[in-house]
């Protein structure tokens, strides 16, 4: 095999795959790209078994052909190259010869026959908006379970509803101490696996937001079996969805909430920014005073310190004394839209409602600390 690529281009295309390249050793062909030559340019493709990406860029082939070699390394080698054409070149025994202006490189690979090619069917495939991707995924990662055993939650649940004369799509995502909605009309119909409702798994959702913000445009995604396929331009992702139910999120929305705390967005961001700088390390525990008067936010750690700081809130009725963990609300915050944000709660230890009147389709619920 022989080609050659700019180096800028060569460059991008290992980068864009390290996020899904398998960093551990149990399967060495794994830690691999596989780079296959053929008429008009190169095809990367990286994957660790639940998500895999292929990708094409333009090269001139000389001799097409494939193999597989180290994408960290290459990726590292691309990085320190001079911004010159790189000359790539397969040996007898599966080295690369990489040369770019006077450097050269020789690697070793392995071979492509060993690669877990993903299977891909591009057939009812849906089109989406890539920015509508992007800024649901942004409005619902955040509250993704990171524990590994409750394995139903380590993804975004995403399902399509009609509702009335609109066709809608949400994302929810809950760790089981915050939950996240966003909900978007979108045009034309989608399939049977959107209605019924799919999980995208942790790391294919990061690998399809990098990819909704790479450029405008369209996506389109579709359905293999077990497993999502997203496809934008020359790329294609497929991912192994997650299996398994995700609970009922419209019970874990309060019903019964009536009262509501008023607060400019950006004042009660930065002042919790400063509250959590003195809370626990562990917890980052913050409290919440709220009177008519106004709101009370503290923060206490016995090894650092106190904190404090008062508000201005409209909110009317029994004072409330209110714990949080100071980051769930930030990252609600960081993404909500609008100047005022509102908090919906019922009493103290009953979980609350944050939402926005600039955003009626988005919500956050968080549970309150118990002390």
């Amino acid at each position: 095999m022989e080609f050659k690529i700019p180096k800028e281009t060569f460059y991008r295309a290992l980068q864009k795959i390290q996020g899904i390249v398998e960093k551990r050793t149990t399967m060495p062909i794994l830690s691999n790209a596989l780079i296959e030559a053929r008429e008009g340019g190169i095809e990367v493709i990286a994957t660790d078994l639940d998500v895999a990406m292929k990708s094409f860029y333009s090269a001139t082939t000389i001799t097409p052909g494939r193999i597989t070699v180290a994408a960290k390394k290459l990726c590292e080698i691309l990085k320190e190259l001079p911004d010159a054409e790189v000359h790539f070149i397969t040996r007898e025994n599966d080295w690369v010869d990489i040369r770019c202006g006077k450097a050269q490189f020789n690697l070793v690979g392995l071979s492509p026959d060993e690669f877990p090619l993903p299977r891909i069917r591009e057939d009812n495939l849906i089109t989406l908006k890539s920015s509508l991707i992007g800024e649901m995924i942004e409005k619902t990662s955040y509250a993704i379970c990171t524990d590994e055993t409750k394995y139903n939650l380590n993804g975004v649940f995403v399902q399509a509803r009609n509702e009335g004369d609109r066709n809608l799509i949400k994302m929810v995502a809950t760790d089981g101490h915050r939950l996240a909605l966003v909900s978007r009309a979108i045009d034309g119909d989608v399939g049977p696996e959107l209605c019924k409702g799919v999980i995208f798994p942790r790391k294919g959702i990061y690998e399809l937001k990098k990819m909704s913000e790479e450029e405008s445009g369209e996506m389109m995604i579709g359905f293999m079996e077990n497993s999502a396929i997203i496809k934008k331009g020359d790329t294609i992702v497929v991912m192994r969805l997650v299996d398994g139910e995700f609970p009922d999120y419209n019970r874990v929305i309060p019903q019964q909430n009536n009262r509501s705390i008023i607060i400019n967005r950006d004042d009660f961001l930065h002042t919790l920014r400063r509250m959590q700088i003195l809370s626990s390390d562990k917890f980052k525990g913050i409290k919440l005073n709220v009177t008519e008067a106004g709101m009370e936010i503290s923060s206490s750690n016995p090894e650092m310190g106190d904190s404090r700081e008062e508000m201005e809130v409209l909110f009317q009725g029994e004072p409330l004394s209110l714990r949080f963990n100071a980051r769930y609300l930030i990252d609600v915050l960081t993404v909500l839209d609008g100047n005022q944000v509102e908090l919906v709660l019922r009493d103290e230890l009953s979980p609350a409602i944050i939402k926005s009147d600039m955003d009626p389709e988005f919500l956050a619920v968080i549970m309150p600390m118990r002390v």
